[in-house]
């Protein structure tokens, strides 16, 4: 009877488990969802096993640790577990057993092999590998039964029974996730695409997709939901050359009843409005393996801009062969006249017919420079070389220049007295100058004045180049820097004024060095004022890669300490920057989905971010307002638009810069330069202080509590780089980099030594600091104020 009852018990027992185990995998198997996945596997080994905490950690293709997430332990106990300095190596060590793990004390076991000081106590304990054909995807934890007794056998036998279910739950949840994460990339693809996607059920001949870009060239409203073809019949249409089309003959009727692809197709829509756009259209038919046809795909291209850019070839190539003809028929007239003279000419007409040749000739040559300029800015490679530079001489060399050339004009210069050195290209800025006062030359009387002022403006020296002539119209204004954009009217625009890019190649030139232009007129006949800015010299060198020859070899680019985020949805781009920065000494951290911005802003804590202006499923501007907090940071938007409109935006919503692509890799690094700089000056600004510790840039002393710390140079130096960077979690490397120099690089014991004695003198215990923070396996973080 005993063993009956022996037998019976442990029956029940066995159907209790099984249904445990049963319940427990239906609960995992409901949701696709990774996070509610985990949460319910640890939750599930949990009560499984009766533990009271319990823990999972996922691993990613390389074997990296991946996700931790915790049961069961309080707000404290989990914060003793992740603050613990060895814990990303006990993890792995946990991880790495061939064998579930049994033990009734985990804190003895894991001091036997020397993981000391492991908080919160944990008794029994119990651990299994995850695993997908022999691939280990994760570990399950869990420590400490409720009714305080061991784990058994059969737990571990019902532990590694559920680990077999929660790997399949685990892949299924990671494979929806990556399949909505790449739709969603492909739908936010379609629908910011520049050009009109329409996909149409061959069946029903509805409309499944028309994007952003194909309801606006349509006429179509965004919140029009059902659309078919029977929509597209209530527009008329007409070819190029202003005939009717009838609907049978549109690309989509082409493709769905003769089965037809069509390329190219021009197309003029005329909308609901009135309005009209001119389109090219293509259509392609996708069937089934069966060989149905499915649906039709059709593309819509604006080709609005495709005759803007016609129209600026043609002008183009009637300015610039104008421009060559004139020179061509002076030179050719003065060789003509020496050559085909009955009688030979004297010595002074000879040398007068040469010096036309040879002003010609230079004309000519400034064209072709300034094309090939205008080539190397418009395709993001034109080269400047920056170093320290004294404006007041650059000036001064771009005034005897201009006036060499024969132009009668006064040059007055008033620049502000003793400005900063500026990091600056001498010849580029020379030439920007030069450009400016031709500029001004040809649209000013004979012997008016052009002034030349500068003066500092924050990070940057202002220049500024002032005419008393004709002025510019205020719609005019916008246009000023385009190629070709005859800022003045015809009958202003005095013979000999140049063909157009004089403006664009100052243009981008100034931007090169990371700084802007602009342009301002009072009106009709009162002159107009051109300003840029250069940044100016900040000690060490402002600009990566540069280094000031007067400095020594101390002198060095940014701190590899500087952490850049960049969101940009085109790979080329993006590995473009990418590289860009870690040339320069930056870190980047990449995505090129929006919706990692908050996540990354708070686990990687960037110094600044770059923002994509187009972006999948939202721009930069609605980014900025859906995460207010990247603006904690300086951010620079980056476009393939320069528009006026756009620019302004960006700056209202508090971006520090905008920048147009293409850009060249010194335009780029000169522009998050000055915006790192100038960040670093408005923190230096303030003390740091939190509790009793003040840190004082401006005077470089230290107190806490009121009273006076002394510091060597070095250790002021590191409490300093932390505190400037509060709330950051720097690494030795980083630090070793930021504060001993380059030749430091993997002493992470020095780092160590430094920041005990640091804290001794702040009275900071290394047990629970208030100030200086250890980040386990990483380094240190100064904590927020």
């Amino acid at each position: 009877m005993a063993d009956f009852d022996r037998l019976s018990a442990e029956n029940e027992m066995l159907r209790s488990r099984l249904a445990g185990l049963t319940e427990a995998i239906l609960r995992i198997s409901e949701d696709l969802d990774l996070d509610v996945v985990l949460q319910q596997v640890v939750d599930g080994a949990r009560i499984l096993t009766g533990a009271r905490y319990g823990a999972i950690t996922t691993m990613d293709d390389a074997g990296e640790l991946q996700d931790v997430l915790f049961s069961g332990l309080s707000p404290e106990d989990e914060q003793m577990v992740v603050g613990y300095e060895r814990g990303i190596e006990l993890f792995g060590y946990l991880s790495g057993m061939d064998e579930p793990l049994r033990t009734s004390n985990f804190v003895e076991h894991v001091e036997s092999v020397g993981f000391d000081g492991f908080q919160p106590y944990i008794g029994a304990f119990l651990g299994a590998q995850i695993k997908v054909r022999d691939r280990q995807v994760g570990t399950m934890f869990v420590g400490e039964k409720h009714d305080g007794s061991e784990f058994a056998h059969e737990d571990e036998e019902a532990v590694e029974m559920f680990a077999s279910q929660a790997a399949m739950a685990l892949t299924n949840a990671r494979r929806y996730g990556d399949e909505q994460r790449a739709k969603a990339d492909l739908q936010a693809l379609v629908n910011t695409s520049p050009v009109g996607v329409v996909i149409v059920d061959a069946a029903s001949r509805d409309v499944l997709m028309a994007n952003r870009e194909a309801r606006r060239l349509l006429g179509i409203g965004q919140g029009q939901e059902y659309l078919s073809l029977a929509s597209f019949a209530q527009l008329s249409y007409k070819r190029m050359d202003g005939s009717e089309t009838s609907i049978e003959d549109l690309p989509f009727e082409q493709a769905l009843l003769a089965d037809e692809p069509v390329q190219a197709e021009e197309l003029v829509i005329v909308r609901p409005d009135g309005s009209e756009v001119a389109t090219l259209v293509n259509t392609a038919a996708i069937r089934s393996d069966g060989g149905e046809l499915t649906t039709i795909i059709a593309t819509i291209q604006d080709a609005s801009p495709l005759e803007d850019l016609e129209r600026l070839r043609a002008e183009f190539l009637a300015v610039a062969s104008h421009e060559l003809r004139a020179p061509l028929t002076a030179i050719k007239g003065s060789a003509a006249t020496v050559l085909d003279s009955r009688v030979p000419p004297d010595a002074a007409e000879v040398r007068q017919f040469f010096r036309i040749v040879e002003e010609r000739a230079d004309h000519m040559r400034d064209l072709i420079n300034d094309l090939l300029d205008m080539t190397r800015i418009e395709a993001g490679t034109l080269s400047v070389t920056t170093e320290p530079a004294d404006l007041a001489s650059i000036v001064d060399h771009a005034k005897s220049a201009f006036l060499s050339g024969g132009h009668p004009h006064h040059v007055k210069i008033d620049l502000f007295p003793n400005l900063p050195r500026v990091w600056a290209d001498r010849q580029r800025i020379a030439q920007v100058l030069h450009n400016l006062f031709s500029n001004a030359a040809a649209s000013s009387h004979e012997w008016s004045t052009i002034t030349v002022e500068a003066s500092l403006d924050d990070t940057h020296v202002a220049v500024s180049v002032t005419d008393e002539g004709a002025g510019i119209a205020p719609e005019r204004l916008p246009l000023l820097f385009t190629k070709f954009p005859r800022a003045r009217d015809e009958h202003e625009t005095r013979p000999g004024t140049g063909y157009g890019l004089g403006l664009a190649i100052c243009k981008g030139i100034v931007e090169a060095h990371g700084g802007r232009i602009w342009a301002h007129s009072a009106g009709h006949n009162r002159g107009a004022q051109f300003t840029f800015t250069v940044p100016v010299l900040d000690e060490p060198a402002a600009i990566a890669g540069v280094a000031d020859p007067d400095l020594g070899a101390g002198a060095r680019g940014p701190a590899k300490v500087e952490r850049i985020l960049v969101v940009e949805d085109d790979p080329q781009t993006l590995r473009y920057t990418r590289n860009t920065l870690a040339r320069a000494g930056y870190t980047p951290i990449v995505t090129d989905d929006p919706n990692e911005l908050d996540h990354l802003l708070d686990t990687e804590m960037p110094h600044l971010a770059l923002l994509d202006l187009m972006l999948p499923g939202a721009d930069a501007f609605e980014l900025i307002r859906r995460s207010p907090k990247v603006l904690e940071i300086p951010v620079i938007i980056v476009s393939g638009r320069g528009d006026d409109q756009l620019v302004a935006k960006a700056f209202e919503l508090g971006a520090a810069d905008y920048i147009v692509k293409p850009f060249s890799p010194t335009e780029l690094l000169a522009r998050i330069a000055a915006a790192l700089r100038r960040r670093a000056q408005s923190r230096h600004a303030e003390p740091y202080r939190l509790a009793d510790l003040t840190v004082d840039y401006m005077t470089h002393s230290v107190t806490v509590a009121g009273n006076a710390v002394n510091l060597t140079p070095t250790e002021y130096k590191l409490l300093s780089e932390l505190c400037i960077n509060a709330g950051r979690d720097l690494s030795y490397e980083q630090l070793l980099e930021a504060v001993w120099g380059d030749g430091a690089s993997g002493d992470a014991q020095r780092v160590r030594t430094f920041v005990k004695d640091l804290r001794a003198k702040l009275g900071d215990r290394a047990r629970k600091p208030t100030y200086i923070l250890t980040v386990p396996n990483v380094g240190y973080r100064a904590a927020t104020p």
